[in-house]
């Protein structure tokens, strides 16, 4: 692929848009098609996708069966917006999501439809668990994201987002997580510790709330014996455990929930982003059936009720009728873990790679500040699209389509690779 050289128009955006605007300053094109796991600009340039929509885009760009579900919804004059009314295309995706997800994991959810983003499910869960115990205070980790409104600030550990909400951001205790720059303190001795000290000064808390994979955080994956000791401290003590699913869910790891592996059953989890199958707005928030106690009107949200993401939702769960798609990830999986090993890791002793699933990070950290961006940059000028996470940046995180082509995971792969190579050159002229 070839390094961008046409004069792209962006006057519209640096006149008319606000200065929050984001990904657009990592990937300095204008985009106008996408197909599968390939994104083309206005010169039909074609760029790899390592970055699926933040996640959002388990699915691919433009999935043609998901695709043709929503045309055929669209041309039938059915409901568009339908707030939480009853109405056919809600009823198909809840009918659905039972049968080929929730029952066969005997998982006996309640399904709560809420706002639009994942955010949105992060504030109705801890409403939830505050108004089920009827305690304040939750517990999340340091390195945790869960959003950027002021609750979901409040369970987040990123210093800058938590600086930008304005309010002091209260009732959370952070603790480190099992892996990560503080992964020597075990968090869930102190925690136990503190909840029995008669002394400690400790409140018991509402909730914990956590990632099973820390994505924002820095690609950090939680131990099974770790989840699996959580569960049993919430048990003991009466904690609501809160999934957070919104970004490693959805068939990111493998399994459509990440915390299938551990063998755990969080009371209530958050989905969103590829929920819906072709990035359209939806949330969910699973509830346990002895913690559905809302109110009707309790919490709500005009557009709770995107009747094109239940027909995209509905549509790409036929992906999960079988274990095919599973094993799918899986190849792809051992795949990309055997590229960074074999090929990546011998460049430099500095280097880590962590991961699982279609959810990989190497960290650059001991590079130096700068590293991350170069690299990140060269990769975009090379026509791959690859986003930095974690503690200043310093982790690139490769997060493609579920749907990928083996062969287009390679070249972006070969991309990565050219790019890194370049960086470690540069260093030592």
């Amino acid at each position: 692929m070839q390094r961008e050289i046409t004069t792209i128009n962006t006057t519209a955006f640096d006149q008319y848009e606000s200065n929050v605007r984001s990904y657009c300053r990592s990937f300095p094109t204008v985009f106008r098609q996408a197909q599968g796991s390939l994104l083309y600009n206005e010169q039909q340039r074609a760029y790899i996708d390592f970055f699926a929509g933040a996640g959002a885009l388990n699915y691919g760009h433009n999935n043609p069966q998901i695709k043709q579900a929503l045309l055929d919804y669209l041309e039938s004059d059915q409901i568009i917006h339908g707030l939480d009314m009853y109405t056919s295309a809600k009823r198909s995706f809840l009918e659905r999501f039972n049968q080929v997800i929730l029952a066969p994991r005997n998982l006996p959810y309640k399904v709560q439809f809420c706002g639009p983003t994942g955010a949105n499910a992060v504030e109705a869960a801890l409403k939830l668990a505050r108004k089920v115990t009827g305690r304040t205070s939750v517990i999340s980790f340091m390195g945790g994201y869960h959003g950027l409104s002021l609750g979901g600030l409040a369970v987040t550990g990123n210093a800058e987002h938590r600086a930008a909400a304005g309010v002091p951001l209260a009732h959370t205790n952070f603790l480190p997580y099992p892996r990560g720059p503080l992964a020597a303190i075990d968090s869930l001795h102190y925690l136990e510790t503190v909840l029995t000290d008669t002394h400690s000064g400790f409140d018991k808390p509402a909730a914990i709330i956590l990632e099973t994979i820390q994505a924002e955080g820095g690609i950090y994956v939680a131990p099974t014996e770790w989840l699996q000791g959580l569960r049993h401290l919430c048990d003991r003590h009466g904690i609501v455990l809160i999934c957070d699913d919104i970004q490693v869910g959805c068939g990111r790891t493998g399994s459509f929930f990440s915390f299938e592996a551990a063998g755990i059953v969080p009371d209530l989890v958050t989905l969103s982003k590829s929920i819906s199958g072709y990035g359209l707005p939806m949330a969910l928030v699973l509830i346990k059936a002895e913690y559905d106690q809302w109110q009707p009107a309790e919490h709500t949200g005009t557009f709770r009720g995107n009747q094109l993401a239940f027909v995209g939702a509905t549509a790409a769960l036929d992906y999960w009728q079988t274990d095919a798609f599973s094993s799918s990830i899986q190849a792809l999986a051992q795949q990309l873990e055997s590229f960074l090993q074999t090929q990546i890791v011998p460049l430099d002793p500095r280097l880590a790679i962590r991961g699982k699933g279609l959810v990989w990070g190497i960290d650059f950290a001991e590079l130096g500040p700068t590293a991350s961006k170069t690299i990140m940059q060269e990769c975009f000028a090379q026509g791959l699209i690859i986003e930095r996470v974690g503690r200043g940046d310093s982790v690139l995180k490769i997060m493609p389509p579920l749907t990928i082509d083996s062969a287009l995971l390679a070249q972006g792969c070969a991309i990565l690779q050219q790019a890194i190579q370049t960086y470690l050159a540069s260093t030592k002229e």
